[in-house]
């Protein structure tokens, strides 16, 4: 009898002009969490289709509980009891958490009608026995983006899976959602069930997997125990080079001061925060959930209005009452919400890069250079290599790590002196984080001021020349390359006492 509950070898999967998986293997053990991680294109998600039923392998074999399967579709998984929770969510926002739950197998009267009462309570039971604070006669377009993906963990426990596939669970959720997630998976885990957990974070990974399995360009790279992995060796597996060659942190000449902020106050979201950022700098600011950071950043660039203080730039007091102020004094602001309020989705790479810069294309004041246009977006996919058929492709289909780049592009033919990035690399793979960690020390080599807003402290120790820490609204100290380290920054963005740091730590630029 096998250890494991499911095995796939050797599985090999093409498509037009691509060849996703090269004869990879995967090997899961009942009763453990099992990490997959890999660049986009790395093949993990063609893998789990294939798992799932939803794509056919060109060769190679599945195995279940001992037993040879071939999947003619999803549901012949999901009645062996494998299910997958995906990332993009589709629930059917007019109907009830219970009706989502057993669509389809919809549990029937002694004539044959839908029993409604049978499944609410049969909902009821398995949302108790997950510890899910939902009603099942509450409708799902009213229930938030959390809430809708516990639903659909419920969804794939009702099947009695003996695997679940976790797709990106937690791109969507609070930190307090994410520690009840990992409740759950604990609680699966102790069932028996098998999750194979799919994730681009280096944190979940280590917290909550048993092993890991690695894929990079459809190839298997290989599976090890999660207790015997680093951080800089996985990364190293993940995209076949170093975890110094990852970061790219080149030193570039600090220069002069371009930007500064003097006791800058916007109500009780925060008060008088200063700082200075020099030609060639790349300045951290780092601090815990709700420290004011990117608040700090939206009243900059002219989003919110500030309340006090001023803003310098080349020596020279600025008025900055719009973002097409900020723009004008040859500011850019990469929002943390890439989707929400950084990109125009359903339009093309090509627009979402000019349409930052339209009036610099009008040719005689009236019509825009589309020929220009397109020379310069070229250039930006090009210098920024952004995976995309086209320039007319909608940013909607481009990967995450591709649509960030987009928007980086966008802000980049505005030509700007200062480059505000905030959670630059959030939900991005790391070959993608990579890319952009290239790009930030080519700027700053060319005499750009960065301010780097993270919530990673490895990105902000690797990538910083100095970093800001800030805590509840107030800038609690200043650290310098040389003085920053993980438990330091810790320390200052949870609040300690001052006479706690070693040295006078505050007011420092």
């Amino acid at each position: 009898m096998s250890d494991f509950v499911l095995e796939a070898e050797g599985i090999s999967k093409s498509f037009p002009g691509v060849h996703a998986l090269k004869k990879v293997d995967l090997r899961v053990r009942p009763g453990t969490v099992h990490g997959v991680m890999g660049e986009n294109g790395a093949g993990k998600s063609t893998l789990m289709k294939i798992i799932i039923g939803l794509y056919s392998a060109d060769e190679g074999t599945i195995t279940y509980k001992d037993e040879p399967i071939q999947l003619k579709d999803v549901n012949d998984a999901l009645n062996m009891g494998i299910s997958m929770i995906h990332q993009e969510l589709s629930p059917l926002p007019f109907m009830t958490v219970a009706q989502n739950i057993f669509l389809g197998r919809e549990k029937r009267n002694k004539l044959g009608l839908i029993d409604h009462g049978a499944i609410n309570r049969a909902t009821e039971q398995i949302l108790e026995g997950l510890n899910i604070k939902l009603k099942p006669e509450a409708i799902m377009g009213e229930l938030s983006i959390a809430q809708m993906q516990l639903v659909e963990i419920a969804k794939a426990v009702s099947y009695d899976s003996s695997v679940v596939i976790m797709d990106e669970p937690t791109s969507a959720l609070t930190e307090q959602e994410v520690h009840h997630l990992f409740r759950i998976i604990s609680d699966l885990r102790e069932r028996g069930v098998a999750v194979i957990y799919i994730t681009h974070k280096m944190d979940e990974v280590f917290s909550i997997t048993d092993e890991v399995t690695v894929y990079r360009d459809g190839e298997f790279i290989g599976t090890e125990s999660t207790s015997k992995l680093t951080r800089e060796g996985l990364i190293q597996k993940m995209v076949g080079r170093s975890f110094e060659q990852f970061f790219h942190k080149e030193t570039a000449a600090i220069e002069e001061v371009l930007l500064e902020v003097e006791n800058l106050s916007r109500g009780k979201i925060f008060r008088d925060v200063s700082f200075k950022v020099r030609r060639g700098e790349i300045l951290g600011f780092a601090g815990l959930v709700g420290a004011g950071r990117s608040e700090v950043m939206e009243t900059i660039f002219g989003i919110y209005p500030r309340t006090g203080g001023r803003i310098l730039k080349d020596g020279n007091e600025i008025e900055i009452r719009s973002p097409r102020d900020a723009i004008r004094h040859r500011m850019a602001f990469l929002t943390e919400d890439r989707k929400g309020t950084g990109l125009y989705l359903n339009l093309s790479v090509r627009d979402n890069v000019a349409i930052a810069n339209l009036i610099h294309y009008l040719k005689g004041g009236l019509f825009l250079d589309h020929t220009q246009i397109r020379a310069i977006c070229e250039d930006s996919v090009n210098k920024l290599r952004i995976r995309t058929p086209s320039l007319d492709q909608q940013v909607v289909y481009l990967s995450g790590g591709n649509q960030q780049k987009v928007v980086v592009s966008r802000w980049l033919s505005t030509e700007p002196d200062v480059l505000i990035l905030d959670e630059p690399t959030r939900g991005i793979d790391v070959g993608a984080k990579s890319e952009i960690y290239r790009l930030m020390s080519e700027l700053a080599f060319r005499g750009k001021a960065i301010i780097l807003v993270s919530s990673e402290l490895p990105e902000i120790l690797a990538m910083s020349d100095r970093v800001v820490v800030m805590h509840e609204g107030d800038k609690v100290g200043e650290l310098s390359r040389e003085e920053m380290n993980q438990e330091l920054i810790l320390h200052m963005a949870t609040g300690e006492p001052r006479s706690t740091f070693s040295g006078s730590l505050v007011g420092q630029s």
